[in-house]
């Protein structure tokens, strides 16, 4: 049975000013550089036999620097894209403070649609269409004999591309209890529903 690993990517600037960073394509900062390979050091992070991410820099430059021997075939999913924040993009609460459309998004829950962007459902929908592309990738190199039965399958990818997945498949909570931070992720390894062997690392 296959272990599956999510991480979600280290920090960039924008993280660290607490700015909504979807569409821009920002690479990961200094700090998040060394926040990976400090996770390295500790040893979080399992080896992979494949991994999947998302085609914004920070995800690929994460994987690059966790799996250096996997660089060079990383297989990059277009669905697992972070969400399309609108007009929100680039800022963040301090700067939206005062905003209608703002608060009308707060006060939904986070469910409504981002002005100018997305909204979650479209969303989840896109990266779960990702997940179970990734997973036919899988088992057609399962099926040639490339890839073991047995195989770790890392994805590195974003935040909410890692919540939209474990809200469908963990069967446990909302969207919003998937939440990790940068560089953080979950483990599932075994038969069954996710939540049974779910692990937050």
């Amino acid at each position: 049975m296959m272990e599956l690993v999510f991480i979600r990517h280290g920090k960039t600037r924008g993280n660290l000013e607490s700015r909504y960073i979807g569409t821009t394509d920002e690479e990961l900062c200094k700090e998040g550089i060394d926040g990976i390979r400090d996770n390295l050091y500790k040893n979080i992070y399992p080896a992979a036999d494949i991994v999947f991410t998302s085609p914004m820099k920070r995800c690929i430059q994460t994987a690059e620097i966790i799996y250096p021997g996997l660089c060079n075939n990383l297989h990059i999913i277009d669905e697992f894209r972070e969400i399309d924040f609108g007009r929100f993009e680039g800022k963040n609460y301090i700067e939206l403070d005062g905003d209608a459309g703002y608060q009308e998004w707060i006060d939904s829950g986070g469910i409504k649609k981002f002005p100018g962007g997305e909204d979650r459902e479209t969303f989840s929908r896109r990266c779960i269409a990702g997940f179970k592309k990734a997973s036919g990738i899988c088992i057609k190199l399962q099926e040639q004999g490339e890839l073991r039965e047995d195989a770790v399958v890392s994805f590195v990818v974003h935040g909410g591309t890692i919540m939209s997945i474990l809200e469908l498949f963990a069967g446990k909570g909302s969207y919003f209890n998937y939440q990790c931070s940068n560089g953080h992720g979950y483990r599932f390894k075994g038969q069954g529903m996710f939540k049974d062997t779910l692990v937050e690392f």
